[in-house]
């Protein structure tokens, strides 16, 4: 049987959407989310980052979250070492959307490291969208390219409009990088275990918090993510629920046979042992002994 993915038939054009509505959809995802760059932009400055760093940060890594862990742990005043392992163990989940894009796209080998540059979590989301490979080819592209350059540009205004307002604690707008990492994450926990593990790893970075160097909390609530998994993975499966026997998971008692089911030639109830050479008709339940008989020896 053929493997039930997002490509039905990475060849077919069949049954795929038009151009216009791929083009659309990664337009509205690439421009809603490359506006946040302003956020990280103003972040950065207000970190203590230069406008070259801050733009470097935003062209050479381009993961969203990452970039907002690393910039986080330096203005809490953590090792710059400790944060970039942070934001390193961050944007690994990249690594896995590109395990799967890498089929989906099937790209030239030429063009392959330029696009894994492009993999996160919107384009990977608009791709996945498509029934078609020229679809995820499009979605991937539009996606990728809109955001990349929206992105780049609200990060150069955000820095160089952080560094002209001066304060940006006096602003609130250090806030701002946690409000759209939040916005990002909470559309993506859909199932309870989504949900377990982001709740756990927020108890175990704000526990941690008072006691730990600055960027350390973030990698150690990261063990969230394999604690829930080990304790679902333990959790003995359900198997139909509790059954007739009266134990969960258990094999149903073998019912009696009924009437109809009873051995033809056997009347039901009678004795196994009743030997079928009896010439005789014996009534249920009456054994040979107790028929009468009259004195010639036949039955009355």
């Amino acid at each position: 049987m053929a493997e039930q993915t997002a490509l039905a038939d990475p060849h077919s054009e069949e049954g795929g959407k038009p151009d216009a509505a791929v083009v659309r959809d990664a337009l509205g995802v690439g421009t809603a989310v490359g506006l946040s760059g302003f956020a990280f932009g103003v972040t950065s400055a207000g970190s203590g980052l230069s406008l070259p760093q801050t733009c470097a940060l935003s062209l050479l890594v381009f993961t969203g979250a990452s970039q907002f862990a690393l910039v986080g742990a330096l203005a809490a005043g953590g090792n710059p070492l400790t944060a970039a392992a942070g934001a390193f163990f961050l944007g690994v989940r990249n690594a896995f959307y590109g395990l799967r894009l890498s089929q989906l796209l099937a790209l030239p080998r030429a063009v392959r490291p330029f696009a894994a540059h492009w993999v996160i979590d919107e384009t990977t989301a608009v791709a996945l969208a498509q029934p078609t490979r020229r679809g995820v080819r499009l979605g991937f592209t539009v996606t990728g390219l809109t955001l990349y350059l929206l992105w780049n540009l609200t990060t150069l205004v955000g820095a160089v409009g952080a560094e002209a307002i001066g304060d940006t604690d006096a602003w609130g707008l250090d806030a701002a990088g946690p409000a759209v990492f939040l916005a990002l994450l909470a559309p993506m926990l859909k199932s309870a275990t989504e949900r377990a593990v982001a709740g756990i790893a927020v108890l175990l970075g704000l526990g941690l918090l008072p006691v730990l160097p600055a960027g350390v909390p973030v990698l150690v609530a990261a063990l969230a993510a394999p604690a829930v998994l080990y304790v679902t993975g333990r959790r003995p499966a359900r198997t139909g629920g509790d059954t007739p026997s009266g134990k969960p998971g258990g094999t149903a008692a073998t019912p009696a046979p009924t009437r109809a089911e009873a051995p033809t030639g056997v009347p039901e109830g009678a004795p196994e042992d009743i030997s079928h050479d009896t010439p005789h008709h014996t009534p249920h339940g009456t054994s040979h002994d107790d028929v009468p008989h009259d004195a010639s020896g036949e039955d009355r």
